[in-house]
């Protein structure tokens, strides 16, 4: 999910599409991790901020892409927060670059 872009707030739906998840997913995961906090709008829908964005996403590499189990995950994050968006957005970047590399490369053939 690309965040920079100018919207201040994410429906679940947007959410679960972009890391092909069910939106009770997502809901699960809200009533487990204390650092996923959304809003709800006048209408009683869910509307998760960036930050809260960002934090689903750490929440699902750690579960889906790291194995770890939900008391593994609150766990590590409680640890170590900060140091586990490091790690995500350092991956996230090379995942970005080696993406682009195999375009150039598909190019020059």
């Amino acid at each position: 999910m690309d965040l920079k872009d100018q919207k201040l707030y994410y429906s679940i739906g947007e959410i679960a599409k972009q890391l092909n998840v069910n939106n009770s997913l997502i809901r699960f995961w809200e009533k487990e991790f204390d650092i996923i906090r959304p809003k709800k709008n006048s209408r009683g829908n869910r509307i998760f901020t960036k930050n809260d964005v960002k934090n689903i996403m750490l929440i699902h590499h750690l579960l889906k892409e790291k194995k770890f189990t939900i008391a593994g995950a609150k766990k590590k994050i409680r640890e170590n927060k900060h140091g586990i968006k490091k790690n995500y957005e350092i991956i996230q970047n090379l995942k970005k670059i080696r993406t682009q590399l195999v375009d150039i490369r598909d190019e020059l053939k």
